[in-house]
């Protein structure tokens, strides 16, 4: 609920979310499923252009895609199942209907990152329209016939950061599945927000449907943006200027616009697809089987790195998003078997590994025991945290020269550059008499009380001995020297 100016006013919000799944064939013929295809029309054949007499197959990968999503959001799995026809008319439609689920959906219910779902059904995708060629249109139909999930959501999202909260948990879960890639930017994921406020918590308000969200933050952003706007208008006195309405989501002014009126809900006459036998899942799959085979979910990975490694929240979300570092994090845990140890290991992936891959294109991810060699050179005090950043630079970045990695291990850098940490007071002590002798003024300036300047001294050691004297001993040396 939002407060403003004495009342209280109560967003109500639900998703539809369409996915493509990532199968080899489309979902009821055995063209190439394939969202890269630049070529128009390419993966394309008389069942998926709906020529006459031909008949569509069931594709079986899809079917199981959708029983692995719905067992990983606990829905309820249908024993029987049916495509139906969903009938209009639209030029990137070309048998003048859709084949989709109606009646009997294959997922009811179920929960996502708190949110209750109502339903997920499987369908076909459109074709895709290009409105780029000036005064015409032109349909490309390799998109026509791709299985396209569609998950609905209850009404009961109250505001927008919870919008982008469930759509990058539903695309995370489907890349942790395999079945879905879920690139927004690519078609292959669509989100749909439905808005409405009220001020009475018991009734909803007239809702708007907001399309063409490009990305899963705009998501979050249209539906504050409406909430806005809904409030506002309220505020103003022109609630009638609220009507039930498609609304697109202009990226650039960061605002919603009219699309076009929606005075009654579609009749779309579905109907049985006579074509397509009826499906009893539960003969289909063994539901215990497929769900004892699911691999770990983000939920539970999270829980288990959360207790096992006792990690930072935001660092296990980029292990979760990012495949690859994930699994090579886990390797090096793995090797490291020590919780303080692999916390470390984290600090220096998360800050300084992806820091240096962001900035150099050339940065690659280095053989796991590399990794926990300097993370345990680290703990046991033979290298500062300095020379350790420096190292892992050196085995992470290809020479310039030759563009060839240094294949030495961390140990055998730091030995023959002279980098393992001095922690001999006598020769600490010599060189801070040394630098203290080439600074009179400012060993004056701190015996007069600017106890400051003692880092400029231990900068002074740290580069003297190239990072590898002992800080806290040379933080020690400085005092008692300096009295």
């Amino acid at each position: 609920m939002i407060e403003r100016n004495g009342k209280t006013y109560y967003p109500v919000i639900g998703l539809e979310i369409h996915a493509e799944l990532a199968t080899q064939s489309k979902m009821f013929c055995e063209c190439k499923n394939d969202p890269d295809e630049e070529t128009p029309n390419k993966n394309t054949c008389p069942v998926c252009m709906a020529h006459p007499g031909t008949i569509p197959v069931p594709n079986q990968e899809a079917i199981a895609s959708m029983v692995k999503i719905g067992l990983a959001v606990n829905g309820d799995i249908a024993n029987f199942s049916e495509f139906d026809r969903k009938n209009y008319f639209y030029p990137d439609i070309p048998k003048g209907y859709q084949i989709s689920q109606y009646k009997y959906p294959i997922v009811s219910g179920g929960e996502l990152a708190g949110i209750k779902i109502t339903r997920i059904h499987l369908e076909e995708d459109t074709a895709t329209s290009k409105h780029d060629r000036g005064d015409f249109s032109l349909v490309d139909f390799n998109r026509a016939g791709v299985p396209l999930m569609e998950l609905v959501t209850e009404p009961v999202i109250h505001d927008s950061e919870t919008v982008t909260k469930f759509a990058k948990e539903l695309q995370l879960l489907l890349r942790t599945l395999g079945v879905g890639h879920a690139n927004i930017e690519k078609g292959e994921m669509r989100i749909e927000v439905n808005v409405s406020v009220s001020l009475d918590p018991e009734k909803f308000g007239t809702k708007t449907e907001v399309k063409n969200i490009g990305s899963v933050t705009a998501a979050g952003k249209a539906a504050a943006y409406e909430i806005e706007r809904m409030i506002t208008l309220h505020e103003a006195g022109r609630v009638d200027e609220i009507v039930q309405e498609t609304r697109g989501w202009d990226e650039n002014k960061q605002a919603t616009f009219s699309q076009r009126k929606k005075e009654n809900s579609n009749d779309y006459r579905y109907f049985p697809d006579p074509d397509l036998s009826k499906m009893y899942i539960h003969k289909m799959f063994d539901l215990e089987k497929v769900k004892s085979e699911l691999p770990e979910l983000p939920w539970q990975k999270r829980e288990r790195y959360a207790i096992n490694f006792g990690i930072k929240e935001e660092d296990i979300e980029v292990y979760l998003n990012d495949r690859p570092i994930g699994y090579w994090f886990e390797e090096i845990a793995e090797i490291l078997q020590d919780q303080e140890k692999i916390k470390l290991a984290s600090n220096y992936i998360i800050s300084d590994f992806l820091g240096l891959r962001k900035n150099n294109e050339k940065t690659i991810i280095i053989l796991p025991d590399r990794i926990a060699e300097l993370i345990t050179m680290i703990v046991d005090k033979e290298i500062s945290s300095r020379v350790a950043k420096d190292i892992l630079a050196k085995i992470c970045i290809p020479r310039e020269e030759d563009d060839m990695m240094d294949l030495r291990s961390p140990r055998e850098i730091a030995e023959a550059e002279g980098l393992i940490q001095k922690n001999d007071p006598d020769l600490l002590k010599s060189v801070a008499q040394k630098i203290i002798d080439a600074n009179p003024e400012k060993v004056a300036e701190y015996k007069s009380g600017k106890d400051a300047l003692l880092m400029f001294f231990v900068g002074q050691m740290m580069k003297e001995t190239k990072g590898s004297g002992n800080p806290q001993m040379i933080q020690e040396i400085l005092k008692e020297m300096m009295q």
